[in-house]
């Protein structure tokens, strides 16, 4: 019997000025233990991937919340973008977060809603910098699934915001731009600017080279492609023919990634000379297409094993934003506060479907991208919700939750899961800690691990 080792590192990446980009799996990479043994049968275990995806300003709940009872999950209006992920997504009902309630500290559900959405925790009452919350389901994951990553974690938003000063009736605003807490007393900032999301991900040579690469490209437009060229060349002549089409449709994947942060840039430049279109600098002025590169560069930074956990604020909790695409001129937060306006319930109609429609494209793009074999989507986690049920209502109970993917096993999706009144919702996030390597025997006020296949 002849044994032959993995002829191409996992680890193996593309180098240059500066710069290092990652690869995808490609079969050239698989451990064979024995010649003979197929391809598909001779790797195995792929990482569990973990996103906490967080909307802010609650629902108009009586057309967000699904029904059903089992397999037989029916999807109002609100949902039914996400109809094509059916069998894909676990329709959670009844967690709550009996911490984001005022618990006697009055007015401030926005900025709690947002503090303890990850960590379960009652944030303190406070203006000032004497912040304190508890730590996040994320970061207790990434302390277990971030030991063979670059980065443990990555932190993205689509909303800046200030960590001084009081954002919601008292509350520093370090509570309302903020869900990944990595103690107590420090929330971590996520990143909102797609470009250098993009650079944090791939220069990673000394701060010396870094900046010149970086300065380099930006200043010629040159591509981060440009600088790892001869090493391509190089490791295409050890490819099959397999691999030499998946290396290079993930390299036009990542130049038109490029190609899409530039044009955004470009219209930027037009706004900075005076031509009339109010965008901000380098981030896109179109909300949506902020929102789908975030994701796209998150689910880059999995693919390519750079990290194993992601936060993603897709706007902050109180946002006023406007949507002018959807014909959406007021803002979001005073239209969550309706009191039974009809246009105003309308409009939050269009901003909840718009929000799911968001969702279910990230869906899609995880369903189709290759991970080892298989979907990414399939040994993934996405969790999508928010901690407030009613926007109107601010309410804490019975909270918008979706949990998509199938955890390499873990969740048995397709159905709809019932928990009795007011079940924790960190005890989803306990059983998620499990999944994740840990052994925790609570987390916030949990009362037990969730069972996700029951």
């Amino acid at each position: 019997m002849s044994f032959t080792r993995r002829s191409l590192s996992r680890r193996t990446v593309l180098r240059g000025l500066g710069t290092a980009i990652a690869l995808p799996w490609l079969e050239a990479m698989t451990p064979l233990t024995c010649l003979g043994t197929s391809l598909a049968a001779a790797e195995t275990g792929r990482p569990l991937r973990m996103a906490f995806v967080f909307f802010p300003n609650g629902t108009h709940h009586e057309e967000w919340a699904p029904t059903g009872d089992g397999r037989d999950v029916v999807l109002p209006s609100l949902l039914e973008p996400v109809a094509r992920h059916k069998d894909e997504i676990l329709f959670l009902r009844g967690l709550s977060h009996r911490n984001a309630r005022a618990l006697g500290d009055g007015p401030g559900d926005h900025a709690r809603s947002a503090a303890c959405f990850l960590t379960g925790a009652h944030p303190h009452k406070t203006a000032g910098a004497d912040i304190r919350c508890g730590v996040s389901v994320d970061q207790v994951a990434a302390s277990h699934l971030g030991s063979e990553t670059l980065f443990p974690s990555l932190q993205l938003g689509c909303e800046g915001g200030r960590r001084s000063g009081q954002c919601d009736s008292g509350y520093a605003c370090a509570y309302s731009n903020n869900i990944s807490w990595s103690d107590p007393h420090t929330p971590l900032s996520h990143e909102v600017d797609p470009r250098q999301l993009l650079d944090r991900l791939f220069l990673r040579g000394p701060a010396s080279e870094t900046t010149r690469a970086r300065g380099e490209r930006l200043h010629a437009r040159k591509s981060i492609l440009d600088f790892v060229r001869e090493d391509a060349r190089t490791l295409d002549g050890k490819l099959g023919v397999r691999d030499r089409r998946k290396l290079d449709a993930y390299l036009t994947g990542v130049r038109e990634l490029e190609r899409r942060i530039e044009q955004g840039e470009r219209v930027n430049e037009l706004a900075r000379r005076g031509e009339g279109i109010a965008i901000p600098d380098k981030i896109p002025g179109e909300y949506g297409e902020h929102v789908k590169l975030q994701m796209e560069l998150m689910i880059l930074a999995f693919r390519l094993d750079l990290t194993r956990v992601v936060s993603f604020m897709i706007a902050n909790e109180g946002s006023n934003r406007a949507f002018p695409e959807l014909g959406v001129r007021e803002g979001h937060h005073l239209l969550s506060h309706h009191k039974g306006n009809e246009g105003k319930i309308d409009s939050i109609r269009r901003i909840n479907r718009y929000q799911n429609e968001l969702f279910a494209h990230l869906l899609d793009r995880m369903r189709e991208t290759d991970d080892e074999g298989s979907p990414l989507l399939d040994s993934s986690l996405i969790l999508w919700g928010g901690a407030i049920r009613d926007g109107n209502r601010h309410d804490h109970h019975d909270l918008p939750i979706l949990l998509a993917g199938r955890g390499n096993g873990a969740v048995d999706p397709g159905r709809i899961l019932h928990t009795p009144k007011n079940t924790p919702l960190c005890d989803l996030y306990l059983r998620m800690i499990e999944l994740s390597g840990g052994t925790a025997t609570s987390f916030g006020d949990s009362v037990g691990a969730l069972d996700l296949r029951a």
